[in-house]
């Protein structure tokens, strides 16, 4: 029996073997190891050990029971203290939940007064600037009423003014009730705001009316106070009107002005010695008397070299297309004097600056673009350019300068791609009338001087004609060197009604030197005077001219004839029988006609003789003749060489015929030169140069 007094429960054999499989495994050992001692010995030796182990055991729990004691009361006070803990864990579980609801609560609240924090903050902004935009202030009130009108505190309270008028408007379709109360104070605000701006504006406009006014300054005044121009177009349209109307009106009487002065005076600075309706083409160089009785007169030749050479009068459409405009007083004082075209240019380029300045200023104060800007830009110089059309109709057809006309024909173009360049309206109509007027004058007039050379009786020319270049052909040399330069000069080809200008006087001195021609004795001196002024004509233009063009090959292929005519003429004084020997037997020979060929042995030994005996000389004397007939050494020389060549091709030719089978028994073909010492002597007149 158990010491707490329940009987334990009998083992089985499973509990048993359970005790002995979970015994100490050393006490096994040592049972197995007592080999055959009786198990019951073994048992009760246990039993004992274990009975001596317990005494022990009690033994020393007595001897320690105080501080067994002192361990249970200690425990007991632990369990007091995990008991009051565990109370206070119960009580903070329990407050922790409701302060869970707490801030569930607050949290609640704090968005619901957020909410209503950010409504009031919103309604507080727009009521503040609901206020700051209707109300009107002091300050801007004695600013519109009392500042002048250029002050900047005018300006800035017209601006604010500006937009409370914008912002009354728009609260009026929301019935705000607040707009009552300052509408009075704004529409009587607004009625002297327009009063002022529109004496202001108006007295702006009025300065330009001022004889010798620099009328860009009032400009540059508008422009810094452009917004009175929008401030007018926001509230009375009709006042803009006015405003506007009144600046065309004026502006454009300024212009007419100005540009009626400009010109008047600097016409009176144009060169007094300018072409006339004498200096034609087919002028002669005529003797003029200068003196005031027949006994004193003095003759004077009148020179005409300004009315067909161009000079540098080029650099118009170039270098000198944007220097600045001629200023009459002065020019005056510094006593210059102008041709035609630069004193187009000035005139026009005045107009191109102009109407660019203005075109920007239109757009910038009267808030205008698109077709509308470019209505009001023609509209300020509709008068101005109907008076300068009128005035270059006059001016042009009075004009009797083939050159002038064309570079102001150029210029036109130049100027107009200025404008578009600038992005300004090009004022199209303008150029295109002024285009119209100098093409029908250039073309007049190049019909005057081609008609003076058709009708030109070269039998009643002095001096007397001769093979040396005519100054009639220096001058259409020079006057179409001219066109060419001035239009290579503004980069452009020859247009097809320049081209066809070009081509027609072309045709009249050609039909003029075919006349010279036939006014000279022999064939020989014919072919010279065409040749020398062919020659003239090229050298000139090739002088000044990079770009071939179709006058230039016209009159080439025209020398070129000339020149094979020449050398043919040339060579037949003196070897007229070989030139003629080759012409007859060459085509016998193509036809195979050798019975015919026979007949011509006696001639072959003619020939021969003759060019063996005389060739040298005939050579040295071909020499002397050309080099002598032509003006440009070069040209003689090159004309020279094309004979000799010319010569060494017949002989050729003469040389192959005599190897026919027809001439085979002829005893004279063995005294014929060989052709390598005839090209041998005529090295020897080879130019160096």
């Amino acid at each position: 029996m158990s010491t707490n007094g329940v009987v334990p429960k009998a083992k089985t054999l499973e509990d048993c073997l359970d005790d002995f499989a979970n015994a100490d495994p050393d006490v096994i050992r040592r049972a197995l190891a007592a080999g055959g001692n009786d198990i019951r010995e073994y048992t009760g030796s246990i039993k004992e050990q274990l009975k001596t182990t317990h005494l022990d055991a009690v033994r020393d729990c007595i001897e320690n029971a105080d501080k067994l004691c002192d361990l249970h009361q200690q425990i007991t006070e632990c369990d007091q203290v995990f008991e009051k803990l565990e109370q206070m864990l119960i009580g903070f579980q329990s407050e922790l939940g409701s302060l869970s609801t707490d801030m569930s609560r607050l949290q609640e609240q704090s968005v619901s007064i957020s909410l209503e924090l950010e409504n009031r903050q919103k309604v507080r902004g727009e009521l503040s600037q609901f206020v700051d935009d209707i109300v009107v202030s002091q300050q801007m009130i004695k600013a519109i009423l009392e500042a002048d009108t250029g002050d900047r505190a005018f300006i800035e309270q017209l601006h604010e003014l500006q937009h409370k008028l914008q912002f009354l408007r728009a609260q009026e379709f929301k019935e705000a009730r607040a707009v009552s109360d300052v509408q009075g104070t704004l529409d009587a605000l607004k009625v002297k705001a327009l009063e002022k701006i529109r004496d202001w504006t108006l007295q702006k406009i009025y300065q330009f009316r001022k004889p010798l006014a620099n009328y860009q300054v009032p400009q540059m005044q508008m422009l810094k106070n452009r917004f009175f121009y929008e401030f007018l177009l926001a509230n009375e349209r009709n006042v803009a009107k006015e405003i506007q109307e009144e600046y065309v009106e004026t502006i454009s009487k300024m212009y007419f002005s100005y540009f009626k002065t400009y010109t008047s005076r600097l016409f009176k600075l144009m060169m007094s010695d300018c072409a006339t309706k004498e200096d034609l083409l087919g002028a002669e160089d005529t003797v003029k008397s200068t003196g005031l009785g027949f006994f004193s007169s003095k003759p004077q030749v009148r020179n005409r070299a300004t009315v067909f050479s161009l000079g540098h009068r080029q650099t118009l459409v170039t270098d000198d297309l944007l220097a600045p405009i001629i200023i009459p007083h002065a020019a005056q004082e510094g006593g210059m004097k102008f041709q035609f075209e630069s004193l187009f240019r000035s005139i026009n380029f005045a107009l191109v600056d102009h109407a660019s300045h203005e075109y920007l200023f239109l757009t910038d104060f009267f808030l205008l673009s698109g077709q509308s800007a470019i209505d009001l830009h023609n509209k300020v110089l509709a008068r101005c350019l109907t008076q300068l059309t009128r005035e270059w109709d006059d001016r042009i057809s009075a004009n009797f300068d083939a050159i002038s006309l064309y570079v102001c024909i150029c210029l036109c173009d130049k100027l107009q791609s200025l404008l578009k360049q600038r992005n300004i309206p090009p004022l199209t109509v303008y150029w295109d009338a002024i285009s119209n007027q100098l093409w029908v004058r250039f073309d007049q007039l190049m019909a005057m001087h081609n008609e003076s050379v058709r009708t030109i009786d070269v039998r009643k020319l002095q001096p007397p004609l001769d093979t040396r270049p005519h100054y009639m052909i220096r001058r259409y040399a020079e006057l179409t060197c001219a066109f060419l330069v001035v239009t290579e000069s503004c980069g452009k080809q020859v247009s097809k009604k320049m081209e066809a200008i070009l081509e027609s006087s072309e045709d009249a001195i050609e039909q003029l030197l075919l006349r010279f021609s036939s006014q000279l004795p022999g064939p020989r001196d014919k072919l010279i005077v065409l040749i020398n002024n062919y020659d003239l004509i090229l050298t000139i233009i090739d002088e000044r001219v990079a770009h071939d063009n179709r006058v230039h090959q016209i009159i080439h292929e025209l020398m070129q004839k000339s020149i094979g005519e020449f050398v043919e003429v040339s060579l037949s004084p003196h070897f007229g029988p070989l030139i003629s020997f080759v012409n007859e037997c060459e085509p016998l020979i193509n036809q195979q006609a050798t019975n015919l060929l026979v007949r011509y042995n006696d001639k072959l030994t003619s020939v021969i003789h003759s060019f063996s005996a005389n060739w040298k000389r005939s050579i040295d004397g071909i020499n002397g003749e050309i080099v002598k007939s032509f003006t440009n050494f070069k040209n003689g020389t090159n004309i020279l060489q094309s004979a000799f060549t010319q010569l060494v091709q017949y002989y050729q030719r003469f040389s192959k015929i005599a190897q026919h089978d027809a001439f085979r028994d002829c005893p004279a073909r063995q005294e014929m030169v060989n052709v390598h010492v005839i090209i041998v002597e005529l090295k020897k007149y080879k130019p160096v140069y």
